[in-house]
């Protein structure tokens, strides 16, 4: 295999569906994940009748038996992985939402990433040039949150306490690459047309997605260890 090997999570819509489309356009080949396979194989087929070299993949990031499945697919179908693109999440904290929304929040936000990544590392270690980003957002910013009052205004407990715990792992993994050529960065998308932003948000999907496609793509030089928007660093 020449290309690289790019896994995107959350990748059958919205931010993720572009994040995957920006980086088949780079001439990456994309695992397209969804919770189910045959919604990971319309995303795959949409993106390859657009010249994209796509294959997609069941992952339900709360699954501990499709991560599993996943990493051993990728292990004997490729032998490393060179991008893996955290990008599943959720925000549930609505009167609708029948379930435990902290639990639940958690699950999805913080606890798949991380088992996620663990199961994954062999194989990002094993690329020449490995990128790990985790889709987090601003209002996982403790600095942010008590500065602006936009942040104020919107942020919810589950959601930033998760966002702020994956900037934690984002943090720890980088420390412990020191020494290989693995980069790890938290990317925040900025606020997007997606179902989680709302129509009301300010940037497209494509927009949404730029920052993360940035991280994965970086430099030998680039940094590691960061939270960014665009080309701008955030404050944890």
């Amino acid at each position: 295999m020449t290309n690289k090997i790019a896994l995107v999570t959350g990748a059958n819509k919205g931010i993720g569906y572009e994040v995957a489309r920006q980086l088949g356009e780079q001439g990456i080949t994309v695992l397209v994940a969804a919770r189910n396979q045959s919604t990971a194989d319309e995303t795959a087929a949409q993106l390859r009748r657009i010249g994209m070299d796509a294959v997609g993949v069941e992952l339900d990031v709360t699954n501990a038996e499709h991560i599993a499945a996943l990493s051993q697919r990728i292990h004997n179908t490729y032998g490393r992985l060179d991008i893996l693109v955290n990008n599943a999440g959720i925000w549930v904290e609505n009167d609708e939402y029948e379930g435990d929304a902290f639990r639940d929040t958690f699950e999805v936000n913080t606890f798949g990433p991380y088992h996620l990544t663990e199961a994954l590392l062999p194989l990002l270690l094993k690329s020449e040039a490995g990128r790990i980003v985790n889709q987090s957002s601003a209002l996982g910013s403790i600095q942010f949150l008590l500065s602006n009052e936009l942040a104020q205004r919107i942020a919810t407990p589950a959601y930033s306490a998760s966002k702020a715990a994956l900037n934690m792992l984002t943090a720890y993994w980088a420390q412990q690459a020191q020494g290989t050529k693995l980069k790890v960065n938290s990317a925040h998308p900025g606020l997007v047309k997606t179902r989680m932003g709302g129509e009301k948000a300010e940037l497209s999907a494509e927009d949404g997605a730029k920052t993360a496609v940035l991280l994965a793509t970086l430099p030998e030089d680039g940094p590691t260890g960061g939270f960014y928007y665009m080309d701008s660093q955030l404050p944890w």
